[in-house]
């Protein structure tokens, strides 16, 4: 422990932190975080679901520590870990501080169930997880300045080359920032954008061009909380304004400039409204960490944005350049960003990838991190150890330039197929499976095997080669045995539909609402494999065809589909009519059915007529027909459209209730 201490002071006065991990039973490791708290002063923040320390925060709820900073910390993965959360902690640490992982026995932890897993394997129960395991196991016996303290061993300190003494930040600008912050000053319009890693001074930039402008500016960010070190330093000139407020009440948006800090973890249509409502705008935000957003973020939305001025923060302000903390937490969580900026031109080779194959699904990670707006540690988690995970690699030489990440769905047993048409039932996982019963004609569809295309990316200097089509007709040749369907589920845009066309998709659904990541209609396609897959595929073509003149109205951007409109109610309409009313069908699921079933129905049906038909708002129906919510105006159309199933023919409507309401 004197060692320890002498270790502590040497970080302090270097300005690095230190991993310590601690490995054994769950009583000898509590026992010697105990040692540790004594010993060593620190505030000693405790992350984990069971809190053995007053300062403590479940995994869950790290978010909620942005803009904190921390001496020493106690990360708990002796059930399970969250990598996300790990990365967080690691981010709010000062200088001079430990982060203390305590882990099971250190042989055993590969094979043990990770009750972390059932965040993201789709299983039941908690999995092991000996792929991801392994890795971090690698990477703390690979670096030389990780401490591993396993029981009945012991401790022993690696020797460390001297370092320079450090000098923290005394709240003048250091060099880059005052480059930036001269540039900034010189600003007369549009948007700037400062990107950097974790620790490097983006939110104390943002608060010293508050404090230095002669006008005004106004802050927000995802939550206010995350604001405290950028409010630190814009002092008495700081404030705050939620998102939402400045949206609803552009008036108080009166000011030169507008910082939106942590920008990527807001909507980008969110973002765009924004931005339109101030003549200077600001936008800071982490290209890499465990937001996973940042790099996306400057692919997808900052490309979209004329005359934006990017800067960028390389240098660590809260603790001394190559932090040995930071660059293990790296080396798990793969936050080094992929080299896009050369690539061979040799000609590819593809080829399928095992979840063993740590090193080649690391270069595919890179790959898909820097072209995804929400690529994550729970990605790279999910990579190595879920279960029905399929991988292709296009490789060029040594280079990873093309990668395709598949996932197995459906298989579900009859029953439960129906029960999610029926809306009984949302079992975890089966995106496009789920959502073919859900929201598609077929009760059946989920007892159909798919694979999901969930991620493709190919290098940017290689797009625009069919790299990404020939990844496709690999996996289409690998899947036709033993599945059938492909599968994808997309942001519609007019580009990505032209691709998944070209691979030989189908667009067989379309929805009405826009994502809140990406400000697009949710699209999913099919590309048939089997008999049964090519009859679901056409079933569901034909149906989005009659269904699209109802649709559309919906949806604010036309649609590739020929319209095949038929007036008359279908068996298949009776069916899907009676889910809705007598079983929990949503509205989004059945707009064809209903519409068909207004023109047919002489009956008022005035919640039904003034939602579906006239399109008004929730808000609007409710008062119209003084309805106290959502829930009630639901309930309503549901009972109308009974009645008018009854009316029309109610043998036939109370033999389809007694057959859904068995799906329950």
């Amino acid at each position: 422990m004197e060692q320890l201490r002498q270790v502590t002071s040497g970080m302090a006065s270097s300005g690095v932190r230190h991993m310590l991990v601690i490995a054994g039973d769950a009583t000898w490791s509590s026992q010697q975080v105990d040692l540790l708290v004594g010993q060593i002063p620190g505030d000693w923040l405790w992350v984990g679901v069971a809190p053995e320390l007053p300062l403590n925060c479940s995994p869950s709820a790290v978010r909620t520590l942005l803009g904190r900073e921390f001496l020493h910390a106690v990360f708990d993965a002796r059930s399970g870990l969250d990598a996300e959360a790990l990365a967080a902690v690691a981010g709010t640490l000062k200088a001079g501080s430990w982060l203390v992982l305590l882990a099971p026995d250190w042989e055993r932890w590969p094979t043990l169930p990770d009750a972390d897993s059932s965040r993201w394997s789709d299983r039941p129960q908690a999995i092991a997880t000996p792929n991801f395991i392994t890795y971090l196991q690698q990477c703390v016996l690979a670096d030389s300045e990780s401490f591993l303290w396993q029981q009945h061993h012991p401790l022993r300190l690696p020797e460390f080359s001297a370092r320079p003494e450090w000098h923290p930040a005394n709240g003048a600008p250091e060099q880059e920032q005052a480059d930036i912050l001269a540039a900034l000053h010189t600003h007369s319009s549009g948007v700037a954008v400062v990107t950097a890693p974790r620790g490097r001074g983006k939110s104390a930039l943002a608060g010293m061009l508050i404090r230095s402008l002669e006008g005004e500016a106004i802050v927000t960010a995802p939550t206010r909380a995350a604001t405290d070190v950028l409010a630190l330093h814009a002092g008495e000139k700081f404030n705050f304004v939620a998102p939402d407020a400045l949206l609803i009440q552009p008036e108080i948006a009166a000011a030169d400039w507008l910082i939106i800090d942590e920008a990527a973890a807001l909507p980008a249509p969110q973002l765009r409204k924004l931005i339109a409502l101030f003549p200077r705008t600001l936008l800071t935000t982490t290209v890499q960490g465990y937001e996973g957003t940042g790099r996306g973020f400057l692919l997808k939305f900052c490309a979209g944005i004329d005359c934006l001025v990017r800067y960028t923060l390389s240098t660590p302000v809260r603790w001394a350049a190559n932090d040995p903390l930071e660059n293990l937490i790296d080396n798990i969580l793969l936050f080094d960003e992929a080299d896009i900026t050369t690539v061979t031109v040799s000609a590819i080779e593809l080829n399928a990838v095992e979840q063993r194959d740590s090193e080649q699904l690391q270069q595919m990670y890179r790959l898909l991190s820097g072209a995804h707006y929400r690529t994550s540690p729970l990605d790279w988690r999910r990579m190595l150890d879920a279960p029905g995970q399929h991988f292709i690699a296009a490789s060029a030489d040594d280079d990873t330039v093309g990668a395709a990440w598949l996932v197995e769905e459906g298989g579900l047993v009859d029953d439960l197929s129906r029960a999610v048409w029926a809306g009984f039932r949302r079992p975890r996982g089966n995106l496009v499976a789920q959502s073919l019963a859900a929201h598609g004609g077929s009760p059946l569809a989920a007892t159909l095997r798919g694979l999901r295309v969930t991620r493709i990316a190919v290098h940017p200097l290689r797009q625009r080669q069919q790299i990404g089509q020939q990844m496709i007709a690999m996996a289409t040749v690998l899947a036709r045995r033993s599945f059938d369907y492909l599968s994808v589920s997309f942001g519609y845009t007019d580009e990505l539909w032209t691709f998944w066309e070209s691979c030989g998709f189908v667009l067989v659904r379309v929805g009405s609402h826009k994502e809140a990541s990406s400000g697009c209609y949710t699209a999913m396609a099919l590309l048939p494999l089997s008999e049964e897959g090519e009859a679901l595929t056409r079933y569901e073509e034909q149906r989005l065809a009659r269904d699209i003149t109802w649709l559309q109205p919906w949806i604010d951007e036309p649609l590739p589909v020929i319209p095949a409109p038929e007036a008359a109610l279908s068996h298949d309409d009776w069916y899907e009519l009676a889910g809705f009313a007598f079983a929990h069908r949503p509205v989004e699921a059945c707009l064809g059915s209903l519409n068909r079933l207004l023109q047919v129905s002489e009956l008022p049906l005035n919640a039904l007529r003034s939602r579906v038909q006239k399109r008004l708002t929730t808000e609007q129906v409710c008062e119209r027909l003084r309805l106290s919510g959502r829930k009630a105006l639901l309930t309503a159309m549901r009972q109308e459209v009974g009645q008018a199933l009854d009316s029309l023919d109610k043998p036939q409507s109370e033999a389809l209730k007694a057959t859904v309401t068995k799906y329950d």
